[in-house]
């Protein structure tokens, strides 16, 4: 499939990064409003101690209300298994639509099973307010926007393409940094070095924005990279490597791999687009741990 794209068109955007998580959420202005989005939201948690807060999207809702700007949009590039979405509380205090791919619902199935979730748990993408498919268009005041299904980390993985910036997700790291894991449920290293390709196809003066960065080798945390770049350096798959080249490595780097510290919690809650799960007949909410389920 070709896809449309605006490269012409730079939004100005501001990233956050959340020192818990490793997580970068982004503010994404359109030049020609003060219409913006919210791309990847984080909502913090102390698991040990079973508490929940909100610093990092005080600090988002802050930034935009500072700023006189108008939340339109809130993005989930896919259903993260390392951070809890704040998505429903920026929501309730700034407004905007909640968007994620339309395979969230594969997603729903399958860990709908894993936490025995009941049937009162929808699995049809229905806590969303918009579910994307591949070649979606839509806009943040004056700026078209694109959604690219660029699925193999999970099924629902999207990047979005926000006139000559991108929001790759987990599909792709810092050059430096690689590719994100293809072994949870859904996942596929095929489909997701095929997915990379999707993303490496866009003009290469693209800049790329990142959900993660774990400053390798002790560099600095970097977000912000361009297609051209991740062709040329990309460890995992630049310089030409062959989609055999990167399965082999991608599937043996991801057995040596531990589970993400806050992939239980994270699950639970982003599966239900960042709410908590349904509180008990005492008003009390809590949390599941399956046994060797993951």
């Amino acid at each position: 499939m070709s896809y449309t794209t605006h490269p012409e068109v730079k939004p100005e955007v501001t990233g956050f990064f959340d020192e818990a998580t490793n997580t970068i959420s982004y503010v994404v202005k359109d030049p020609a409003s003060n219409s913006v989005a919210i791309v990847d939201s984080v909502m913090d948690i102390d698991y040990a101690a079973g508490r929940i807060s909100y610093h990092a999207a005080d600090e988002l809702i802050g930034f935009v209300k500072g700023n006189g700007y108008k939340l339109e949009w809130l993005i989930e590039t896919h259903v993260h298994a390392d951070h809890l979405s704040a998505a429903p509380y920026i929501q309730s205090k700034l407004g905007g639509k909640l968007g994620i791919g339309r395979n969230i619902t594969v997603v729903q199935e399958t860990f709908g099973k894993v936490f025995n979730e009941g049937t009162e748990f929808q699995r049809d993408g229905s806590q969303f307010d918009r579910l994307f498919d591949d070649g979606d268009t839509y806009k943040i005041g004056e700026l078209e926007c694109l959604a690219i299904h660029t699925p193999g980390h999970t099924p629902a993985c999207m990047t979005h393409v926000m006139g000559d910036a991108a929001f790759v997700g987990d599909t792709l790291f810092m050059p430096d940094g690689g590719s994100a894991r293809a072994d949870f449920p859904g996942g596929d290293a095929g489909v997701l070095y095929d997915s990379i390709q999707k993303v490496l196809a866009l003009p290469e003066e693209t800049r790329l924005f990142m959900c993660h960065d774990y400053g390798p080798n002790g560099r600095e945390i970097k977000w912000e990279t361009t297609v051209a770049e991740e062709k040329a350096h990309n460890i995992h798959v630049g310089g030409g490597k062959t989609k055999e080249e990167f399965v082999k490595f991608r599937t043996e780097r991801d057995a040596q791999l531990d589970m993400p510290r806050l992939i239980i919690p994270s699950l639970q809650v982003n599966m239900r687009a960042g709410e908590l799960p349904p509180k008990d007949e005492d008003g009390r909410t809590f949390l599941k741990v399956p046994i060797n389920a993951l």
